[in-house]
């Protein structure tokens, strides 16, 4: 599975070879001696170290749950007439496709895959920037995609990336990606990163987004066992980001339709949003808990 697709999760391998994660992963250690794959958290990668980036269809088939419920959630802080940038990735992918309800809406993007989702969507404007083609992610990168974003100002950005950790933040394994997420992140005044829980932990070779600049964090509840995964969203938190916990598999469902979600969010110096754009409602059990009880709360969060 992993030299089909590049990158597996656990919890997919589980699924397919029916048995428990638990064994799964004894098994990729085992694997992992005999030098046939690399242990990510929450996975495992064909051998590559830092360097390696996955294509789009390699990445297409990982953690798909997870990025559903992710897209589900992180669709439902969009209101209507706001502008965004929408970076890319299979999780922002996600996110178009549903962002195409939302009427009013401008989006900017550098992904042919999120202005495909949208280009039927009659009452959403889309704005792509210039660049060159980057065929494994469909993406335009480069100097004239830099260029197209100077003196561009929206609500918020909504990136994705190959690993994020509370010590460098958001990070991906192409130089010329990054540089092109920076400057969408330059370009608005929040930043959600959409972040399923294999990817927390990881550290890639280019850092797109430090921690200090992510406003949210939009990602799906890590296994009870997997404390690597629970410990560095409490780091996250410590250090003033708000975290959005959806379910996997869709999740549940909230009044409305809506994605419920479990928000856990610490003060901390953060870039401030846009103060008449929509503001991200911490749940009652954990939002309006005092702040000296909110690290207990995302122990038992992990624990679940």
């Amino acid at each position: 599975m992993v030299r089909a697709n590049g990158a597996v999760s656990l919890r997919e391998l589980a699924r397919v070879v029916q048995t428990s994660e638990v064994t799964v992963r004894r098994d990729v250690r085992a694997l992992e001696a005999e030098g046939l794959l690399d242990r990510r958290h929450g996975g495992a990668v064909l051998p590559g170290g830092f360097t390696r980036e996955s294509g789009f269809p390699q990445k297409s088939h990982l953690a798909t749950a997870e990025k559903t419920a992710i897209a589900d959630l992180a669709a439902s802080l969009v209101e209507e007439g706001e502008a965004i940038v929408v970076g890319a990735g299979t999780t922002t992918q996600e996110l178009a496709r549903r962002l195409a309800r939302v009427p009013g809406l401008t989006v900017v993007t550098n992904s042919l895959l999120v202005a495909q989702a949208l280009a039927h969507a009659n009452r959403v404007e889309v704005v792509m920037t210039g660049g060159t083609l980057r065929g494994s992610n469909y993406a335009l990168v480069g100097s004239g995609a830099e260029q197209s974003l100077q003196g561009l100002r929206v609500s918020r950005a909504f990136l994705s990336g190959a690993g994020l950790t509370a010590e460098r933040g958001l990070s991906t394994s192409n130089m010329l990606s990054a540089s092109v997420d920076r400057a969408l992140v330059q370009a608005a005044a929040e930043v959600v990163v959409l972040a399923d829980h294999t990817k927390l932990g990881t550290d890639t070779m280019f850092q797109t987004v430090p921690t200090d600049l992510i406003t949210r964090l939009v990602t799906d509840e890590p296994p009870a066992h997997d404390d690597r995964a629970g410990g560095e969203l409490q780091a996250l938190a410590d250090q003033g980001v708000q975290i959005a916990v959806a379910g996997a598999g869709g999740g549940e469902t909230g009044p409305g339709g809506r994605q419920s979600r479990r928000d856990v969010g610490l003060p901390g110096p953060r870039r401030q949003g846009n103060p008449a754009g929509p503001q991200l409602r911490s749940a009652p059990a954990l939002g309006d808990a005092p702040a000296g009880d909110r690290p207990a709360r995302v122990a038992d969060l992990r624990r679940r």
